[in-house]
């Protein structure tokens, strides 16, 4: 039986899902002078990029600093979680961390543990798609949809060429 896949997302979706997300953290973050995003790497960190690009256009007043996050999603335990960034470029600041799909909260739960040692003012976590299989107690604060999917399934997001999200 081949593989079907079934379009959750198209381009244009994506694009609106991300302005929303966009709008959601300036309304969170009234008043902040400075806010730092970090995607995990790769397509959080697409994704990271965009929303940046978006707040610029939005909240031209607010200096963002943007980061990457890289780590082995499939053995994170041995290979520890990298930042881009000095621990002095997020201390005291509030934090948004990015990255593609929630589906057990293995990603994002590691990749926090990289700002558990230093104080934050705030930190949030943004995800295209959340599919609400959680194992690891982990959120996501904005999310562009929430997908109700079995175990089995794969959610697949296409950021080169033919932006789309797919069920696979």
């Amino acid at each position: 039986m081949p593989n079907s896949k079934t379009l959750i997302l198209n381009k244009k979706q994506i694009e609106q899902r991300l302005l929303r997300i966009a709008w959601q953290i300036c309304e969170d973050n009234y008043g902040e002078k400075e806010i730092v995003i970090v995607g995990i790497a790769p397509r959080g960190y697409t994704l990271a990029e965009r929303i940046i690009k978006l707040l610029n256009d939005i909240a031209p007043e607010i200096d963002f600093t943007f980061g990457k996050v890289e780590l082995d999603k499939d053995n994170p335990i041995d290979n520890e979680a990298t930042i881009n960034l000095t621990e002095d470029q997020y201390k005291n600041k509030p934090v948004i961390l990015v990255d593609d799909v929630l589906n057990s909260g293995k990603t994002l739960i590691y990749a926090v543990k990289l700002f558990l040692t230093v104080p934050i003012k705030t930190f949030k976590t943004v995800v295209l798609v959340d599919r609400s299989h959680k194992r690891f107690p982990v959120k996501a604060d904005y999310k562009g949809i929430s997908l109700a999917t079995t175990l089995k399934e794969h959610v697949a997001v296409e950021l080169d060429g033919e932006e789309a999200v797919y069920l696979i």
